[in-house]
């Protein structure tokens, strides 16, 4: 089954608001309680669910213990993915301090820099290792997918490195510039920069009465 991205981004903040309605003991929830919350209509939360045949009963909501297991079972890997951060400056690091970045479904096993005052060192608990040692490393510990924060000039010369030496399946970039990968590798680019002018774009256009 082919599932459009915008409804996989959906389904990931379902599970998230799950995660927060078990932690406060709720038990049952609706599609209008989901909705109101992430700012999606009841009717598109049903649709989004109805996927993965009827979860819920009309007029009685979805167990939330069950519908958090049902989903997260959908989107748990068939193992725990290692990857590899590139670049541990500050937004690298800001990434390792994320809670988020806690999870069983990977785990971040070795970072690689330039920095002298870096390499050699565990940031956050894992190992920094000199970009030089990339190919040696990546293969050594089986990373599958790379996170890239290094500055753009940067970002193209260690993903060809990296891709041509290792058997990365997945990227997600965060260097401000466009990437190009081998077929096989599949590439997530999250600009903040161009997030952020679409947030001032919606905003100045809603001030002027336009519809977003």
């Amino acid at each position: 089954m082919r599932i459009a991205e915008p409804t996989v981004e959906r389904l990931v903040q379902y599970i998230r608001f799950l995660e927060r309605c078990r932690e406060s003991g709720k038990r049952v929830v609706s599609s209008q309680e989901i909705g109101d919350a992430l700012g999606i209509k009841a009717s598109q939360v049903r649709k989004d669910l109805s996927y993965f045949g009827e979860i819920g009963k009309r007029g009685v909501g979805y167990n939330v213990e069950k519908l958090y297991q049902h989903l997260n079972s959908i989107f748990a890997p068939p193992k725990t993915w290692k990857i590899a951060m590139i670049g541990v400056g500050n937004l690298g690091e800001a990434l390792l301090g994320y809670k988020a970045f806690e999870s069983e479904k990977f785990r971040i096993v070795a970072l690689f820099d330039i920095d002298p005052n870096k390499i050699g060192r565990k940031i956050h608990g894992i190992h920094c290792y000199d970009v030089e040692e990339m190919s040696k490393v990546l293969n050594e510990e089986g990373v599958e997918v790379l996170i890239i924060t290094t500055p753009a000039s940067a970002a193209q010369d260690v993903v060809d490195r990296a891709t041509s030496s290792a058997p990365i399946k997945g990227i997600l970039n965060f260097a401000p510039t466009a990437l190009v990968v081998p077929e096989h590798v599949i590439l997530y680019n999250v600009d903040i920069f161009i997030e952020l002018e679409k947030l001032l774009f919606y905003i100045k256009l809603k001030e002027r009465g336009g519809n977003i």
